[in-house]
């Protein structure tokens, strides 16, 4: 990922004291997941959290229980778990920040003309924020969310090497042809588990499990107004990225970061023989 020198402050939005349940609107089954990915709307949820957060806890693990229930009728939950790096002075170096990724939280509060950044927060679309704490917000926003147009997107192909560092390959369609503005396509390549046992800040002594965490988000190409994107896509990836613990998310974001017009997920990724 690219490295900055940003500076952001930050402060936390709120404390819960307890693991929320994950919200369920009405008609939702908690079976989501059986329904073809072809057939239901996606929702991109970034949440923006790190290792060094006392706050982030709970959220990382509400998010979590969304993404394994997927109770929003109609739709698929695509989590991203984006750690920035403004907690890493605080005691405890987050393993998976990013000068990156804090670079694209704060684009997103300028762009939203929010009031800061913090940890946690969850920005879904690319377009509002959503509010963990506020159930009736979030209820509200993930219906809208399901009820948006998007245009198909299709991830095909994933393989991964046996180079060291191994590459990354495969090939991302998108329908373009309705779109009225030009939009970047994006694929973000998460670990899809991860347990880290913290050793100083805020989270001293606890275990932590997150899911889906960004380790690499790449621009591929871009998708231009009134014409579909076919392209193949090849990223290097880290010393001993293990291909069964991946998960790799393709998404078409118009610029800015602007609104998410489509986006797609898989975790069928074979290893090159």
């Amino acid at each position: 990922m690219i490295r900055t020198s940003a500076t952001i402050l930050r402060r936390g939005a709120w404390t819960l004291a307890a693991v929320a349940l994950p919200v369920l609107l009405p008609g939702a089954d908690g079976r989501g997941t059986a329904a073809s990915n072809a057939e239901r709307t996606p929702i991109l949820m970034e949440l923006f959290t790190s290792e060094g957060c006392s706050s982030c806890p709970p959220v990382d693990t509400w998010v979590e229980r969304l993404d394994a229930a997927q109770p929003v009728a109609g739709a698929q939950i695509i989590v991203l778990s984006e750690h920035v790096d403004y907690w890493d002075h605080d005691g405890w170096k987050d393993p998976f920040s990013s000068a990156a990724i804090t670079d694209r939280q704060r684009a997103y509060v300028n762009n939203l003309r929010l009031s800061d950044v913090y940890t946690p927060q969850i920005i879904v679309d690319g377009d509002i924020e959503l509010k963990p704490a506020d159930p009736r917000q979030a209820n509200q926003i993930l219906a809208r969310a399901a009820g948006d147009p998007m245009i198909p997107v299709r991830i095909d192909a994933i393989t991964v090497g046996t180079g060291s560092p191994a590459v990354l390959t495969g090939r991302i369609q998108a329908e373009g042809s309705a779109e009225k503005r030009n939009a970047d396509v994006f694929v973000a390549v998460a670990l899809d588990k991860t347990l880290t046992a913290v050793l100083a800040g805020e989270n001293d002594g606890r275990k932590l499990e997150n899911i889906a965490v960004v380790k690499e988000m790449v621009k591929v190409g871009k998708l231009e107004k009134g014409r579909s994107y076919d392209h193949a896509f090849s990223i290097k990836l880290w010393p001993h990225a293990d291909p069964a613990n991946l998960r790799v998310v393709a998404f078409v974001q118009e610029p800015g970061p602007g609104k998410v017009v489509g986006a797609a997920i898989t975790k069928e990724i074979a290893k090159q023989q």
